[in-house]
């Protein structure tokens, strides 16, 4: 008998464990003008090229970046994320023109994005960019016509994301 009351209390505490409350996945905000960026503390709108929005666990709202490649270096960066939920993308197949994407942009989840690494094109502080595409056909045709390799979001180089060669002289920028 008492070791079926253990039993018991063993499949009771498993099963409770299973039963935490876990934090919902939220959905991407819409872009704003209240909407900041997390290193430069500008207006996330006004800048060219695609954006990124950061969720964490526990903290309230989106943690919003002027570039894609600029959340995936708060991403990297020891210290900086804390405890990433999700992280959402502007999808750039969707988007109207490269300077200054229409403000209700289309958000994808970063992990499902097609990646253009080393184009001409540069992001909204005028570096690099890590450019996200919701399917492979636009990001190829993105390369073709501006540079670059596709890449998905696991294959991203670290080096890329944390490294610069200091070029900021597109006339496209």
């Amino acid at each position: 008998m008492r070791l079926i009351y253990s039993m018991i209390i063993i499949v009771v505490v498993i099963l409770m464990s299973g039963c935490e409350d876990e934090k919902p996945i939220p959905e991407p905000e819409q872009l704003t003008r209240e909407a900041t960026g997390f290193y430069c503390s500008m207006i996330v709108i006004d800048h060219n090229g695609p954006k990124a929005q950061i969720f964490e666990h526990n903290r309230e709202g989106a943690i919003w970046f002027t570039s894609v490649r600029d959340a995936l270096v708060y991403n990297m960066l020891p210290g900086e994320a804390q405890d990433v939920q999700i992280i959402y993308v502007s999808d750039m197949s969707q988007a109207k023109k490269w300077q200054i994407p229409q403000k209700n942009l289309i958000w994808i989840r970063a992990e499902d994005a097609f990646y253009v690494i080393e184009s001409r094109k540069r992001g909204g502080m005028g570096a690099k960019e890590t450019v996200p595409f919701g399917n492979r056909d636009s990001a190829d045709n993105f390369a073709r016509e501006f540079g670059g390799n596709v890449v998905s979001f696991m294959d991203i180089p670290r080096e890329y994301i944390l490294g610069d060669t200091g070029e900021y002289d597109d006339p496209q920028y």
